[in-house]
């Protein structure tokens, strides 16, 4: 004799509007993509829901219901963009590594991380435009946040107690130098190659200029 298993297939719900079957988390996440690619093409003003729900392959409806509206979802997407970052620093293992590696893997990622993602530099703009109206009524941002400067310190005290960095030095701060460097360097990126009529994008030009950057700031820490 044998027994039928249950069906242990997930649950499913109908789309707001049309009744076909989604998976929410999917489409939530298709939609986040969209919104990032549409954002960082041509900001908050220039987007259009239209354009990102086709992106999506998803009915606007939808959108809606899970993010409000427009602003709902930029703000959505900059939350998502900020997460992203902080997870990928997390994943450094600073802790885990002597204090002056620690530093230089920290400021290497954050300039690969803009070669490689530069919709964030596109999305801090914009927002930045804003005076930062939107994330300013996130309740996650300050905690997203938070971490990588309590990291950050941990690795400075290290540092100073080997007797390899100097003291007195304010780990906001120091994240707020080593993102300022890279990022002013990728957000003027195209005027800079235009007046010093040299292609910044190039590989040797940013292989120069990450070894600068992280001179520049192991530099300034060193005792």
């Amino acid at each position: 004799m044998t027994s039928r298993r249950p069906n242990r297939k997930r649950k499913v719900a109908a789309e707001p509007g049309n009744g076909r079957l989604r998976d929410p988390e999917r489409t939530r996440a298709r939609i986040l993509d969209a919104a990032t690619e549409e954002f960082s093409l041509r900001g908050l003003g220039g987007a259009r829901v239209d354009a990102i729900a086709q992106r999506a392959g998803a009915n606007k409806r939808m959108l809606y219901h899970y993010f409000g509206n427009k602003e709902g979802l930029f703000l959505a997407v900059m939350e998502h963009t900020y997460a992203h970052i902080r997870a990928q620093e997390e994943a450094l293992h600073l802790d885990d590594l002597p204090p002056a590696q620690a530093m230089r893997r920290l400021v290497r990622f954050t300039f690969r991380y803009f070669v490689g993602n530069p919709h964030f530099i596109a999305l801090l703009n914009s927002e930045n435009l804003h005076r930062a109206r939107h994330i300013r009524r996130s309740r996650r941002v300050q905690a997203i946040n938070s971490p990588l400067i309590a990291a950050l310190g941990r690795v400075l005290r290290r540092g100073r107690a080997a007797g390899l960095f100097r003291g007195g030095v304010d780990p906001l701060q120091l994240y707020l130098s080593i993102a300022g460097v890279c990022y002013f360097y990728f957000s003027n990126i195209h005027t800079l190659s235009t007046i010093f009529g040299r292609d910044l994008l190039a590989a040797p030009a940013l292989a120069a200029r990450e070894r600068h950057v992280v001179e520049v700031i192991m530099g300034y820490l060193r005792a």
